[in-house]
Order: structure tokens, then C-alpha cells, then sequence
């Protein structure tokens, strides 16, 4: 049996060894919020942080993962607080279907725990990887880049 460090949590896994990453979160611990989208790791829906990075869960296998630590969508809200990405994403009415969001928002979250002020092609780049079929990129872009200014603005007071 293997365990994993997942939200903070050690949570011993039933699952087989070469079982993906995203299966065990949805089916296994119930934490649906991160999303099958391609099962190949194209579309970016089941992005996820693994040591402060954001990856893949549809294609990494539970058995490498060790004592990395995994951080889904449902962390993100804490003390009953959403994050200030998730506060823009909703000031910036970014979600229309929403399907993506999780794994638009866990990018995003990575990019500026990376980099608290990204330009424009930054922002493009890091989000690259994550595919919105309603198209709201520009939304995207503009609520990252609001959680920036706010970022910036905290920093200096």
C-alpha cells in the first residue's frame, strides 16, 4: 500500500502502483475537482501541483510520486477563503462552462507563486498548456494579471 502526501494529508492508497495520479484523486479520495479532459496530458483540465509545480495527474503514475507533495483545486480555498486567484478568476467572470477552470487556475497559481509580476508573455507561456474550448483566454490573462497587481500592491504597503 502506498501513501501519499496529498493537500497536506498522508492518505494511504489502495490502488495499484501504476494507477494514474488523477483516478486515485477522483476515485479513490473523492477529490473531483481536478478534471479528466484528454487523458494524455494535452488539454491541462487535471493540472495539479507536485512540489510547488504544476503537472499532469492524468500521466503520472502514484508509484513515482514518493513523498512529493500534491496540491489539487480543493486546497486552494482556505479558512473558508478563496484564494485571490480565484477571487479575480470571479471578478473577472473568466468561467463560462468551467470544466477547465481548475486546472486554468492551479497553472496560474503555480505561475505567480513563481513569479508575483509576469508580463504578458509570461502569462501566455505559462499558460500554453491549458486548453479553454470556450476561449476565455483574454479573461484568463486579465485576472492573472489583476492577482498580480494585487500581489505587487500587498508588497509594498
Amino acid at each position: 500500500m502506498l501513501t501519499l502526501n496529498i493537500n497536506g494529508k498522508k492518505q494511504p492508497i489502495k490502488s495499484e502502483p501504476d494507477t494514474p495520479l488523477l483516478w486515485v484523486l477522483r476515485d479513490e479520495l473523492a477529490l473531483t475537482g481536478t478534471k479528466y479532459g484528454c487523458g494524455i496530458a494535452m488539454c491541462g483540465a487535471c493540472t495539479v501541483h507536485m512540489d510547488g509545480e504544476p503537472v499532469r495527474a492524468c500521466a503520472i503514475p502514484i508509484e513515482v510520486l514518493g513523498n512529493k507533495k500534491i496540491v489539487t483545486i480543493e486546497h486552494q480555498k482556505k479558512d473558508g477563503l478563496l484564494s485571490l486567484v480565484q477571487e479575480k478568476w470571479l471578478e473577472h467572470d473568466v468561467a463560462q462552462c468551467g470544466y477547465c477552470q481548475s486546472g486554468q487556475i492551479m497553472s496560474a497559481t503555480a505561475l505567480l507563486n513563481e513569479n508575483p509580476n509576469p508580463s504578458d508573455q509570461q502569462i501566455e507561456a505559462a499558460m500554453s498548456g491549458n486548453i479553454c474550448r470556450c476561449g476565455t483566454y483574454q479573461r484568463v490573462r486579465n485576472a492573472i494579471r489583476a492577482a498580480s497587481d494585487t500581489i505587487t500592491e500587498d508588497a509594498s504597503l
